[in-house]
């Protein structure tokens, strides 16, 4: 939903100098937050969540999770500055490789790894998150693992971005929008989807099973991917009519309808769904 890095496809912002190592370069695709690329860093706006964001990412990065952009403090625009991770963005249409099985098993393992190393900081409730904890807090979540926040490089997921979403809650909260983005588990007819709703299951069933997700948690994921969906339309909703311009746009562009007609499709396969991803191998 909230994209951050995104590819070489950037427009250049505010310099006319192209060469100049401080150009920004505008990185397109999120709509949401203005994300630039000088040289080798990727400036994002400061938030009130931003010291939570920076614990977070630090965390990561001390237990030795890969792909963790390091955060390198703050430019003279009060901007946070964070490493560019070089490769591929999975913006849509998604590639061939963003769509392989490698991309498949390996952002999942990410995810795992990410979650695993995130727990230390779900004791106590000193860091303010951009949203409120969610209920049975597990881990810290990253709040919009999709494609379009993950970087590949030679099929294989290499890095996150956009930590801006992170908030403490269940493995499920991740793992059911991440199966929503990767299965995907989208209609197909909707454009962005691909795939029969076989195919899908099984794509999703690869996911859970390179996490290490235990039959138990294969069923709980499935059952949260509407739940999740429509929080994510509430969201979006309650943003716009509380006045944001970016998520107004999106509704007015149709993206919560689409959510919506996600969600019936989901419901719509739930049981062959369920006895590809839930059951024996």
């Amino acid at each position: 939903m909230i994209h951050g890095q995104q590819d070489e496809r950037g427009v250049l912002a505010r310099s006319a100098a192209a060469n100049d190592a401080e150009a920004e370069i505008e990185l397109t695709g999120g709509g949401v937050n203005e994300v630039v690329r000088v040289g080798t860093t990727v400036r994002r706006p400061a938030r009130q969540w931003s010291p939570a964001v920076r614990a977070l990412v630090a965390t990561l990065r001390a237990a030795g999770v890969q792909g963790i952009p390091a955060w390198h403090g703050v430019d003279g625009q009060g901007r946070d500055i964070f490493d560019y991770l070089p490769g591929e963005v999975g913006n849509y249409p998604l590639s061939e490789q963003v769509r392989s099985v490698s991309a498949l098993t390996t952002a999942a393992t990410l995810l795992r790894a990410m979650h695993d190393a995130s727990m230390p900081l779900t004791s106590g409730d000193t860091l303010l998150w951009q949203l409120p904890p969610i209920q049975p807090v597990e881990v810290v979540c990253h709040g919009d693992f999709a494609p379009y926040n993950c970087v590949f490089a030679a099929g294989e997921a290499v890095g996150v971005i956009d930590f801006d979403g992170a908030r403490p809650g269940p493995r499920r909260w991740d793992l059911a929008y991440a199966l929503y983005r990767f299965a995907p588990l989208t209609n197909p007819a909707n454009g962005d989807g691909f795939g029969e709703p076989m195919e899908q299951a099984r794509r999703a069933r690869i996911f859970l099973d390179a996490y290490g997700c235990a039959p138990e948690q294969r069923m709980d994921t499935l059952a949260a991917v509407g739940p999740r969906l429509m929080q994510l339309v509430t969201f979006m909703q309650e943003a716009a009519a509380g006045g944001d311009p970016s998520f107004a746009r999106h509704i007015e562009e149709g993206h919560a309808d689409l959510y919506l007609r996600d969600i019936e499709y989901v419901q719509a396969q739930d049981k062959q769904w369920s006895a590809v991803i839930t059951g024996p191998n």
